[in-house]
């Protein structure tokens, strides 16, 4: 199963030059750490930062500088700083070429749970709906099944929906999917991970695409 490293630069992949990109709390958060070479894309974060570079190390610490998730970040030469009604203004405008999220369930109708779990202590949604309403493109960065090993890629998700109908790509621990007429489709596989092994972990209908291939991360 791929790692959570090698998820970033999987999804780094996808990346365009002149994007501007939102990265969600968790692994889409580590592709700040895997822009390619000769692509320059503006991160976005919700708390009120446009131009988020890599994570940074000792000398470039500073506390005060933070990404959605809390997480201290630095920020790239022409970044802005502002309050978060400007940044919601941004995504609900529709000004979000790519927006990478993690979640709890996916399911085949492109629905997307990953705001809340009952009997569970979550702390919100977050800027979730509103990104999965706004972006221009949706992937969707999470592990094919929970720790007790249920699928997380259904017929119908089972938990509160944070939107309806949005999703269409999504990369697990073992595979790159996308959803089509109600189905997934299989893309890529993790190196190592057999189609079997992917379609007994998948609960919603797979369907193998002819030019199925082996996943890349460069």
């Amino acid at each position: 199963m791929l790692t959570r490293q090698q998820m970033a630069m999987r999804i780094a992949r996808e990346l365009r030059d002149g994007y501007y990109v939102n990265l969600g709390i968790g692994i889409p958060t580590l592709v700040a750490n895997y822009i390619p070479e000769g692509i320059d894309v503006m991160l976005q974060s919700e708390n009120g930062l446009l131009g988020m570079g890599a994570f940074p190390d000792e000398k470039e610490l500073d506390a005060d500088m933070i990404n959605a998730g809390k997480q201290t970040v630095t920020a790239r030469p022409g970044a802005a700083i502002f309050d978060s009604a400007q940044s919601f203004a941004m995504i609900r405008g529709g000004h979000v070429d790519l927006t990478v999220l993690g979640a709890f369930e996916v399911d085949v109708q492109g629905n997307i749970a990953s705001w809340t779990i009952p009997g569970k202590m979550i702390k919100g949604m977050g800027g979730a709906m509103d990104l999965v309403a706004g972006a221009q493109n949706i992937i969707v960065v999470m592990t094919h099944a929970a720790k007790d090993g249920t699928s997380k890629l259904l017929t119908r998700c089972t938990l509160p929906l944070t939107g309806m109908g949005c999703i269409r790509r999504i990369l697990t621990d073992l595979a790159l999917l996308e959803i089509v007429d109600g189905a997934f489709v299989l893309r890529e596989y993790a190196p190592g991970v057999s189609i079997d092994d992917i379609i007994a972990r998948t609960a919603g209908p797979l369907v193998v695409a002819d030019d199925v291939c082996e996943m890349r991360f460069c």
